[in-house]
């Protein structure tokens, strides 16, 4: 039943949205419409948001076949090789103007992950070996420019110089190095091991790994850390439930993908334990908080951690055999579904209340609103169910 839903509202509801916004003079899509629905066509086109969007076409494709699927797919990719990527230098830009010219030019390891992630989605979905190639080209770019000594160094100039990590820091604090950023390269790396099974990037995939089990995840809280300097030294006291949940069934899909048993079963171990300790903080009212800083909690129920919380109690359910996990994940589904989905178009409401009043300051399209983490939830569940 829950894959007939999720199948229902992707078919139904979330590409219909994101395809309407389709950009068919300037390419890509549209960069940005606000609550009431209001499209700007003259924004800022995230480099972010157009690879995430790459992904989501790739892997509707993939999942439920069909022209129009793949000629959007097609769309999103001709838009991220012609304009993100940055081959004078390497790397992707940041930020893109309407017409898709480069308006910020900063390199981050964090919006690489993400172009390698999308461009292997897209060569799994189609065989385009250019996009595989290009997947290629920008993880040789990761791998030769952002490591240090103790792992992947983050914010860089259009010519690979650091510079401080304002992208991915937040609530006043200057982080280095982010649990962010670890997580979505094991997610990108993931994808691109799929394509042909290389070595290096199992090497460098099991790294990753490592440093989450060892560095990131905290032992004694069952929590993930989050933000570090460049030694790895934990910045701040921050726990980001979505996070977790989130990384507790990417972690266990890497290690899957990976074929090691070993290592599945370790991670198996370790993710369980994460999905309790969200359940006990986090799980109230049929949704999860955002997060906490210090001792005070943010209760509001952000779009994105819902829809990881729908994939990650299913994960723990599969893992497990304890349908106690598969009833949370199906209510949290019934929150999103009552509460979080806006009925005027079928999209998300980006933030509500805890007692599910929207917030019309958040914007319903934008730089980081996009239909991966929604979409991804759909495709994830009806893939597990088959």
């Amino acid at each position: 039943m829950l894959a007939d839903e999720c199948k229902k509202m992707l078919v139904e509801n979330i590409i219909p949205f994101w395809s309407a916004l389709e950009d068919k003079e300037n390419g890509g899509f549209y960069g940005f419409m606000d609550f009431d629905l209001n499209l700007d066509k003259k924004a800022d086109k995230g480099v972010i948001l157009h690879s995430r969007i790459l992904w989501f076409y790739s892997s509707c494709y993939k999942a439920l076949g069909g022209d129009e699927l793949k000629r959007l797919a097609r769309h999103a990719y001709e838009f991220v090789r012609d304009k993100c990527i940055d081959y004078e230098m390497g790397g992707v830009y940041w930020m893109l103007d309407c017409k898709g010219e480069p308006v910020d030019d900063m390199k981050h390891t964090y919006n690489c992950a993400f172009a390698v992630y999308a461009l292997s989605a897209y060569y799994n979905a189609t065989g385009d070996e250019e996009a595989l190639q290009l997947a290629y080209r920008i993880f040789e770019d990761i791998e030769s420019k952002t490591p240090d000594e103790y792992g992947y160094r983050e914010a860089f100039s259009r010519d690979w110089r650091l510079v401080p990590n304002d992208a991915l820091s937040e609530n006043g604090l200057q982080a280095d190095k982010t649990m962010n950023a670890v997580l979505h390269l094991i997610e990108a790396y993931t994808e691109l091991y799929k394509a042909d099974g290389n070595e290096r990037v199992a090497d460098r995939l099991r790294f990753l790994l490592s440093q989450m089990s060892d560095i990131v995840y905290n032992k004694e809280t069952d929590a993930l850390r989050v933000f570090f300097d460049t030694k790895f030294n934990e910045v701040g006291d921050i726990h980001s439930y979505g996070h977790d949940i989130e990384a507790s069934w990417l972690m266990d899909l890497a290690a899957e993908t990976l074929g090691d048993r070993a290592l599945t079963e370790r991670f198996n171990a370790m993710d369980l334990r994460i999905a309790k300790n969200i359940e006990k903080l986090a799980f109230k009212g049929g949704a999860l908080y955002n997060e906490r800083e210090n001792d005070k909690i943010d209760t509001k129920r952000v779009w994105w951690v819902q829809a990881e919380a729908v994939i990650g109690y299913h994960n723990a359910y599969e893992h497990s055999g304890d349908e106690h996990f598969l009833r949370i994940s199906e209510e949290v589904f019934d929150y999103i579904k009552n509460v979080t989905t806006d009925k005027r178009c079928g999209e998300w409401f980006s933030e509500v209340s805890f007692d599910g009043v929207p917030d019309r300051r958040k914007e319903m399209v934008g730089p980081w609103k996009c239909p991966y983490h929604n979409g991804r939830m759909c495709l994830e569940i009806m893939r597990r169910s088959k």
